[in-house]
């Protein structure tokens, strides 16, 4: 199902991620999609979000810190 994590291996240390708990991550799946390991903010977002933007039945708003974007930056493909 899944192929990779996306950013630094030093971003990946076990010591910001105690326990398997609070571990933001980006995944990239077989399907060429990816996976989001994030804090649900779902409930306090979905009535806050920008005109055009909606969140359907079965999906989630969840919040990745900016680090962990920015620094998986390089590691994101860029073809499609």
């Amino acid at each position: 199902m899944f192929l990779r994590r996306l950013g630094p291996e030093s971003q990946k240390s076990s010591a910001s991620c105690a326990g398997g708990c609070h571990c933001p991550d980006i995944l990239e799946m077989e399907s060429g999609d990816f996976a989001i390991i994030g804090t649900d903010i779902t409930d306090e977002a979905k009535g806050k979000l920008l005109a055009g933007s909606g969140c359907g039945p079965g999906e989630r708003i969840v919040r990745l810190p900016r680090q962990t974007l920015v620094q998986a930056r390089p590691h994101i493909p860029t073809n499609l």
